[in-house]
């Protein structure tokens, strides 16, 4: 069957409400240069294009979107109109705002990098473990059972088992990880060179292999049962991902059709395919949403993306793929009322 690049349906919205961030976090420059927030008028302009493209679902995200102080509006804006709400945050204010993230969204997802507070420190460039912390109680006191998402890199791949340890003390759902992106130089708004410090050296492979072989062993029962959302040959694309970036192999074969079925509009209503590629020239939101989806430029992302030709996606760490007869199931985690 040949490819079209037209699309007349986009499931999934990212927004970033906010190129700013109150985190400090080594791999992202957001909090350096980030200045724009999105409006609540930028929003209701928008509602009617996601009504005409059959939008479910958004991904609340930035930057920090709780920056934002118009941020509950456009929730109350967006859930009015029947979407689905899926909040991503660095839940440093989580726990202050906690009640009212429960009420507004479906699920929420909390970045949380360090397994303790010296390491949550060095890599998020804040001494805020222990708010972070609070902040996924409180969700899940609230009703709205968070999950947590690492992001694996020398400095915290160690404490891999004692992260779901954590999640689970903490009242969350579910834990997921992903690798650090040390190969795509302008991911997460980066302006200055970047280089693979980030990732594990050489000499660091092979402890991070013990590592997967011990959480397999003592995590077992996590794994069958979702609360590790990745499958322990999942986490090992992560291993192949870092013996990649220090030159011990290919990268992983990525499969990914996201552009087919979400589309990310950022602060400055530039769209973009994918959190990792730019958005086209004429992807700026200036007229209504389907011509700028099927802009000239953004077929042609969709059709080099399809066609395997850009970079970025030879060396995603985050790729997406949802078969075409799963494109009615859910797009959200499932929310679960807490147990505490």
């Amino acid at each position: 069957m040949s490819f079209d690049p037209h699309l007349d349906r986009l499931r999934l919205i990212t927004l970033y409400l906010s190129e700013r961030c109150n985190s400090r976090c080594v791999t992202c420059d957001y909090w350096r240069h980030g200045r724009a927030d999105m409006t609540a008028q930028a929003v209701r302009d928008l509602l009617p294009g996601l009504a005409e493209l059959h939008a479910e679902a958004v991904l609340i995200s930035g930057g920090e979107p709780l920056l934002n102080p118009e941020w509950a509006e456009i929730a109350l804006l967006l859930k009015a109109a029947g979407l689905k709400l899926w909040l991503l945050t660095s839940g440093l204010s989580l726990a202050k705002h906690a009640q009212r993230v429960a009420r507004l969204f479906d699920a929420v997802t909390v970045s949380l990098d360090g397994a303790n507070a010296p390491t949550y420190a060095a890599i998020r460039g804040l001494d805020a473990f222990d708010n972070v912390c609070a902040g996924v109680r409180a969700a899940a006191r609230s009703g709205l059972s968070p999950s947590v998402r690492v992001t694996l890199q020398r400095a915290n791949y160690r404490e891999l088992p004692a992260f779901v340890d954590l999640a689970r003390e903490l009242g969350a759902r579910q834990i997921s990880f992903l690798a650090v992106d040390v190969a795509n130089p302008h991911a997460f708004a980066r302006t200055e060179s970047f280089g693979d410090e980030l990732a594990p050296s050489v000499e660091d492979l092979a402890l991070f292999a013990q590592v997967l072989d011990e959480t397999e062993r003592t995590h077992a029962q996590d794994f069958r049962s979702g609360f590790i959302a990745e499958s322990p040959q999942k986490l090992r694309r992560i291993l192949a991902y870092f013996a990649a970036i220090r030159g011990h192999g290919a990268f992983p074969a990525v499969r990914c059709n996201a552009p087919q079925f979400s589309a990310v509009i950022d602060a400055k209503l530039q769209m973009q395919p994918c959190f990792f590629i730019p958005g086209a020239p004429d992807a700026r939101i200036q007229s209504d949403l389907k011509s700028v989806l099927n802009s000239a430029g953004m077929r042609d992302l969709r059709s080099s993306i399809h066609a395997g030709t850009r970079r970025e996606c030879m060396s995603c760490v985050c790729p997406l793929w949802r078969e075409p007869r799963s494109f009615a199931a859910p797009l959200l985690p499932a929310r679960l009322a807490s147990a505490s």
